[in-house]
């Protein structure tokens, strides 16, 4: 596995700190296009939103980029794509999605990425790319993706 400052995309990364993990997210965001829907997994503290800052500050979003866990959805519209940020820990079932309008977003002309994605599995497009992050016994994070074209 090759740390994240190479610049050939792979399909799994590593990362020692949260500003290789904001690093990582800037650099893929040059890759999605859009409609490009995000499914990402991991534990709590993984740094799911960590790679969502960094995706948009690629995107040219400079706004604070936090966790939606609350209002479930967070709207950036000031960069190179939207983006809208999800976060369906809180989320019970899949009413509560549709209630939300989640398929207007994931099927829209934005970038959509979405925490906590396990929950939605059953609405997210074929194309979605799915990115796994794992927190390492050393701290660090190993980041698997699938389904990123270059």
């Amino acid at each position: 596995m090759e740390n994240i400052k190479t610049d050939t995309l792979k399909n799994s990364y590593s990362a020692s700190t949260a500003d290789e993990m904001i690093n990582l997210g800037r650099r893929l965001s040059s890759s999605f296009i859009p409609g490009t829907t995000i499914a990402l997994t991991g534990s709590l503290g993984a740094g799911k939103t960590t790679f969502v800052k960094g995706v948009a500050l690629g995107l040219g979003i400079f706004e604070v980029i936090t966790s939606p866990s609350f209002t479930i959805i967070k709207e950036y519209y000031d960069g190179r794509l939207p983006l809208y940020h999800m976060d369906l820990y809180r989320i019970d079932d899949l009413e509560e999605l549709y209630l939300i309008g989640i398929e207007e977003l994931i099927y829209g002309n934005g970038l959509s990425i979405i925490e906590w994605s396990e929950k939605a599995k059953e609405l997210l497009p074929d194309e979605t790319i799915k990115i796994n992050i794992r927190i390492e016994s050393d701290g660090g994070r190993t980041i698997d993706i699938e389904g990123l074209k270059e």
